[in-house]
């Protein structure tokens, strides 16, 4: 799973789309700020939990270390092409992200139990399948193949709050992005204002950037390193930084 997201990061272009429970790991990150970075014209949209799934005066910053170097570093290497976001349903609550979901370019999907973190990677067993469909999708832009495209374009419709038909203004990653952007900033303003008035369609919010006082964050690490999120490589490829 490390070796096929290394490779086919190396060709993203366009878009990524990533749904993902947990978004640790500056070593894992890593290769998409490096896409981020060499590809002027690539947007990243990010979706993660609000919450994390661990609670307390310790475990709470433990599984907030790795995403909030993870986010700093995507940030710093995308310069305003990347957007993170949480979810909440109709009532306001928080939903929690499970989903293991990356679609590149509209043409490479993968889905299963692997997050992007060192964990998964390197230590837990997990499954998941990426396809590359031979079926071409005909809507422009060019290039992308059916089952990537309709999979990212089903899951903006959820998350927009979009009927099935009417979803022409995100085949291009572009004005997707900025739909993403515009569809989270009308439902942040409306919390912002007291939620008076009809609630704006869309289920997307902005997350925030996970802040951490340094005492919390020192006594926080070698649980985050040992328990949260562990390197299960052998010294060797830990050396080398290598899969």
């Amino acid at each position: 799973m490390a070796r096929a997201y290394r490779k086919v990061l190396t060709r993203a272009s366009s878009l990524v789309y990533l749904e993902d429970q947990y978004l640790w790991s500056t070593e894992v990150i890593e290769p998409f700020a490096e896409a981020l970075e060499r590809e002027p014209g690539l947007r990243m949209i990010i979706v993660v939990p609000r919450h994390p799934d661990q609670d307390g005066w310790l475990a709470g910053p433990a599984s907030l270390i790795g995403r909030s170097e993870a986010l700093a570093r995507l940030m710093r290497a995308g310069d305003g092409r990347v957007a993170i976001y949480d979810l909440e349903n109709h009532r306001g609550t928080p939903v929690y992200v499970h989903a293991k979901v990356c679609v590149v370019d509209d043409v490479w999907a993968s889905v299963g139990s692997d997050n992007v973190n060192l964990r998964s990677w390197t230590f837990d067993s997990e499954l998941s399948c990426a396809v590359l469909d031979a079926q071409p999708d005909p809507r422009p832009p060019s290039g992308a193949r059916r089952f990537a495209r309709e999979l990212r374009l089903t899951l903006a419709a959820e998350h927009l709050d979009r009927d099935p038909g009417d979803l022409d203004d995100l085949l291009d990653p572009e004005s997707a992005y900025e739909a993403f952007a515009e569809s989270a900033a009308r439902l942040e303003a409306w919390h912002r204002d007291g939620c008076r008035g009809p609630r704006p369609p869309g289920r997307l919010r902005p997350h925030p950037r996970p802040g951490l006082d340094r005492v919390r964050r020192a006594l926080a690490m070698p649980l985050y390193r040992i328990v949260v999120d562990p390197d299960g490589r052998p010294l060797r490829l830990r050396r080398s930084n290598e899969f």
